[in-house]
Parts: C-alpha cells; structure tokens; sequence
C-alpha cells in the first residue's frame, strides 16, 4: 500500500478524531450507559428530568465560558455572578418594593456592565484574566454576603412569590412540565436554544472567526485587521449574561436564593468545557462539546445520588476527568494537526 493510499485510507478517521465533540460524545454514551446499568431510575422520566435540569444550568454557563476560552481568557467570577443576579432582583423586589420585570432588566444591565468591565480591565492592562477574574469573584461574592446581611439581617432572600407580578415571570424562567412522570423545566429549552445559537455564531459568522483568532493567534488577528478589543469584550459580557440567565433560573425556580449561591461552580463550567473538547491555551473548541461536558456532569451527579455511593465521589470524577480531557484534548489537536 502506498503512502497516499495509506493516507486517503485514514484521513476520514482522523478527521473524525479532530473534531472537539468526538471525545465528548464518547464519554456521553458511556456514562449514560454506566448508571443506566447500576440504577433503576436513572432512564426514567423522572430520572431523565433531574439530570437535565441540572445539565441545563451548567450547560448555559459552559457553553459561554467555552467561547470565552476559545477567545484565550477565563472568567473565574462566572460562578458568583449568577448569585449576584439573583440576590439583585430578591433584594431590590422583596425590600424596595421594584416592580419584578423592572428589577430583573436591571440585573441583566448590571451584569453585562460588570462583564465589560473585565473585558475592558484585561484588554487595556494586559493582566491575565485569570486574575482580573479572580478580582471580581472576591468583590462580588463579598457583596453578595455583607449587603444581602446589612439590608435584610440574612444571607438569604425569600418570600419571592408574594411579590407582586411573580407569576408573570416565573413561568419564563422556572416554568416545567409533567411528562410521563417526569418534571421537566424550561431551563432545558434555554439550554438547546443557547446551545443552538452560539454554535451557530461560532461556526457560521464572521464573530466566529474572530473568536477563533483571537485565541489562536492574536498577532496574526491584529496583523488582519480582526477587532481584538471589541471581540474579548463581548465574550466577557457574553458570560456575565449568561450567569444572569441563569441566575434567574435559579431564582424563578426555586423562589429563594442563598448568598453564596454559585460560588465554586466556575471551575465546573471550567471542567464542562474542556471536557467538550476546549484547550487552556485558546482557540479550539465548540458550542456543543461544553453541552455535553454539562450533560456528563448531570448524569454523573444524579447517577452518584441514585446509585447512593458517597457524594464525595463527585469530586474525584470531577478531577479524573479533567486531567482525561486535557490528555485527550492534547493529542486530538495533535490529530487535528496531522490533517491540515
């Protein structure tokens, strides 16, 4: 056999293995595959709606911070910020009296305004992000703990539903549905439709391209004249918008939120992504590996909980698969390498 034979005979294969998913997609089939066998109510639809609901929250905020990745930056406030949202609208409706719809407006206004100010911060200063993020994390988790307690004597906001005007939110944002003896909510559909259209701009606008580049190459982005500035920006505002969305989830589903609420879960989002395919270093990556990088880990935690194996658990899965995922990830760019 010759070697462009050889290498017509494999490059469909390796083309496959280049993509970002193909790994992702693997660990998909074979965790659902694992406690479909250990569990009995893990295929259920009661089942099947409690590991959803908790992918779909991950999954918005993964998928955001996996562009944000893409662009080469890292946003460690992601997880506080969907706290922060959360106690806005609680704090400014329950004790000011601030029509609901008015309140929640303003919360996405302030998030993506803390978002740009990162953006701004990194770009002008040059400072990693990781520690402009880090900044922020601490600022706003303070906030959150010392104003929530100064202004209502907890650290928690309740009494949501008595607010006036509650109902007419609360479908949007923490909406279900009884199915086959499931719940499922509508935080799944923001999932998909997030899923589908930030796919969509990353693959198929020239916004994409311009994610891509940034991260890849920024001298090469600057030297073609890609708008570097405005593209990390928005990728910083991006994710803040996405911790409000799902800041809002939480609050609308549950009607209460605590002060520390998403404190801790940057890191998972961190891990969701690069478990879909996304590399440390920027520029690779998808839209739909970071969805199922949150769909292993809904799985995972409602499969450790329905197996009853120590909770605790979770944590060294969580820990085994992102130093799996870096190895993998390593030697697919080098897969996809191979293919140019």
């Amino acid at each position: 056999m010759t070697d462009a034979s050889l290498t017509s005979s494999t490059s469909p294969v390796r083309r496959l293995l280049a993509r970002p998913t193909t790994g992702a997609w693997v660990a998909a089939v074979v965790v659902l595959v694992f406690f479909s066998v250990q569990t009995d109510t893990f295929m259920t639809a009661a089942g099947a709606g409690v590991w959803l609901e908790s992918a779909s929250r991950f999954g918005i905020m993964a998928v955001a911070v996996a562009l944000l990745m893409i662009g080469g930056e890292f946003d460690l406030s992601a997880g506080v910020m969907t706290g922060f949202t959360a106690l806005w609208v609680g704090v400014c409706t329950t004790q000011y009296g601030l029509n609901i719809w008015v309140a929640v407006l303003l919360s996405l206004v302030v998030a993506l305004a803390v978002g740009a100010l990162n953006g701004v911060l990194v770009v002008r200063t040059g400072l990693p992000s990781f520690i402009i993020t880090l900044g922020t994390f601490f600022v706003l988790q303070g906030v959150d703990l010392a104003v929530t307690k100064a202004l209502t004597g907890e650290v928690a906001i309740q009494g949501m539903t008595k607010v006036p005007y509650y109902d007419s939110v609360q479908p949007i944002f923490g909406g279900s549905v009884e199915i086959g003896g499931g719940t499922f909510y509508v935080s799944i559909l923001w999932w998909l439709a997030f899923t589908a259209v930030a796919s969509w701009v990353l693959l198929r606008t020239r916004a994409g391209n311009w994610i891509f580049a940034v991260g890849g190459d920024l001298p090469a982005a600057r030297a073609v004249g890609v708008p570097i500035i405005k593209t990390k920006i928005g990728l910083f505002m991006l994710t803040a918008g996405a911790g409000w969305l799902v800041g809002m989830i939480s609050l609308f589903r549950t009607s209460t939120v605590q002060a520390n609420t998403g404190v801790g879960q940057e890191f998972i989002y961190i891990i969701c992504a690069v478990v879909g395919g996304c590399l440390m270093t920027g520029g690779y990556g998808s839209a739909v590996g970071a969805s199922l990088g949150a769909l292993i880990y809904g799985m995972t935690f409602m499969g450790i909980n329905a197996a009853q194996w120590d909770n605790n658990w979770l944590r060294t899965f969580l820990g085994a698969m992102l130093l799996g995922a870096v190895l993998i990830n390593l030697w697919v760019r080098k897969q996809a390498e191979a293919t140019r």
